[in-house]
């Protein structure tokens, strides 16, 4: 039988409890789903690349059948690459929808046989985005709710 891959693309700048929520439940769907990071070079970013790899490596550890990597590129040309037709995206909240339900669509124009899977996550972090974690940090504000505390330590060095 065939192995069910996902990827899940994304800035993770920092990687939140609302990531580590979809990334819990599309493992318990697929039999290995690959997190990886975005590189968007256009973008400010919090934390450069490894950063966020290790970010991310160090909240995943010990979850067997999750990976984590980054790519730049055609999110397309990545799922090709790494032999997968399905990639997962968050949904938080009816603002979501319309980027990316465009989204889904382009790459289904670029690719008809990748399919995009739509997770949303707990009530409890429809609210929660990477956007938010950075702007309560640059103020200095609690962010020790919404990321790992690996996350809450990366941002406080960054702070000094």
């Amino acid at each position: 039988m065939k192995k069910r891959v996902a990827v899940y693309p994304g800035s993770f700048d920092p990687v939140t409890f609302g990531h580590l929520d979809i990334i819990d439940r599309a493992a318990k769907i697929f039999d290995h789903l690959i997190v990886s990071v975005f590189v968007h070079s256009a973008k400010r970013h919090l934390f450069e690349v490894p950063e966020r790899v290790a970010m991310l490596k160090t909240a995943l550890k010990g979850k067997k059948n999750v990976s984590v990597d980054c790519f730049e590129g055609l999110l397309v040309d990545y799922a090709k690459k790494k032999k997968t037709e399905v990639i997962v995206r968050g949904l938080r909240a009816i603002s979501d929808l319309e980027y990316e339900f465009q989204i889904a669509a382009v790459n289904r124009t670029l690719s008809p046989g990748i399919e995009t899977v739509f997770f949303m996550p707990r009530q409890r972090y429809t609210y929660l985005s990477s956007s938010i974690v950075r702007d309560i940090a640059h103020f200095k504000g609690d962010v020790s709710k919404l990321v790992p505390p690996h996350v809450v330590k990366a941002i406080k060095r960054l702070k000094k």
